[in-house]
């Protein structure tokens, strides 16, 4: 039985309830357009299951965080970004800028996104 949290944005998306831009399904992540893209790329990848964040998905033991980097290489090679490189960045926390409650991985790419920025 899957882990899921009725008044969750994202776990409505997994289950069909709410339409997002699905670009990736696997058995246990999904990978979708971000509503409010930072990039030319933006997509996001979240687990099936329900995790409030990253802390607390690698806390499950359950390999959900690999299976979402291994999600964004295979979306990155589909969107064209892989080659050049590309970014996967987890928010933990409404003081990181988490604003929905279930992990989720943003894959960035497209431009340059070096650090310190130029």
């Amino acid at each position: 039985m899957a882990l899921r949290e009725p008044d969750c944005l994202f776990c409505k998306i997994v289950a069909g309830e709410v339409p997002a831009e699905i670009v990736r399904e696997g058995e246990r992540t999904v990978a979708f357009r971000d509503i409010n893209p930072q990039a030319p790329t933006h997509v996001l990848i979240i687990p099936k299951d329900h995790y409030r964040d990253a802390a607390a998905a690698g806390r499950a033991g359950r390999g959900v965080l690999d299976e979402i980097a291994v999600a964004a290489e295979e979306v990155a090679k589909a969107e064209g970004v892989a080659a050049n490189g590309f970014r996967l960045v987890f928010n933990t926390g409404p003081g990181a800028g988490q604003t929905v409650f279930h992990v989720h991985g943003h894959l960035l790419g497209g431009r340059g996104l070096e650090w310190p920025p130029g």
